[in-house]
């Protein structure tokens, strides 16, 4: 079987990861809320991991009600997705450095962090959209950082929901113009 039909196979069944991301933006709704709040910073870092928790069993819930198969057993690539979402845990340690030595870069690390776990996805669903995300998220995300200076940083979990908002968007319309192929 050709591997750019098995891709388009899994971006049609999986509808392009579009579960994952709605529950990306639950998320990093919450987080937002978090950082809005007159709270300590290590109260807030600490409410953003208890958020990420969240992840799993609402990306699976979500998952479910868009009908997207993400297990996709029957795929020679299925159990990929499942490994390269994992991969994203391998950064944590620099995660919870930031939270120990920086607490307020902390949700610039994890937000970096999300923003470039999306690129390997743009081979695995074939999809163009992942592969420009990742650096625009992961740059803008820096440069906030930098000007914001440790200062209304819940603008980064705010433009971090907005990028998912932009990225689902452009995922459905990549996943219209496959069904047709597919």
């Amino acid at each position: 079987m050709e591997v750019n039909k098995v891709r388009d196979e899994l971006s049609v069944r999986g509808k392009n990861g579009v579960g994952f991301l709605f529950s990306g933006i639950v998320i990093w709704s919450i987080i937002t809320i978090v950082f809005l709040q007159s709270i300590e910073m290590q109260q807030k870092n600490i409410y953003m991991l208890v958020s990420a928790g969240l992840m799993f069993p609402l990306s699976v819930g979500i998952s479910t009600l868009i009908k997207a198969d993400w297990k996709l057993e029957n795929n020679p690539f299925g159990n990929l997705g499942l490994y390269l979402n994992l991969a994203q845990i391998i950064y944590f340690p620099i995660l919870f450095w930031g939270i120990i030595k920086s607490p307020n870069d902390a949700i610039i690390f994890f937000a970096i962090i999300t923003g470039a776990h999306f690129f390997p996805y743009g081979w695995f669903y074939n999809a163009k959209a992942y592969y420009v995300m990742a650096p625009v998220t992961t740059i803008v995300v820096m440069l906030l950082g930098l000007y914001l200076n440790g200062e209304n940083l819940w603008l980064i979990p705010f433009s971090l929901t907005i990028f998912l908002l932009f990225l689902i968007c452009w995922l459905h319309l990549d996943y219209k113009r496959k069904i047709k192929r597919v």
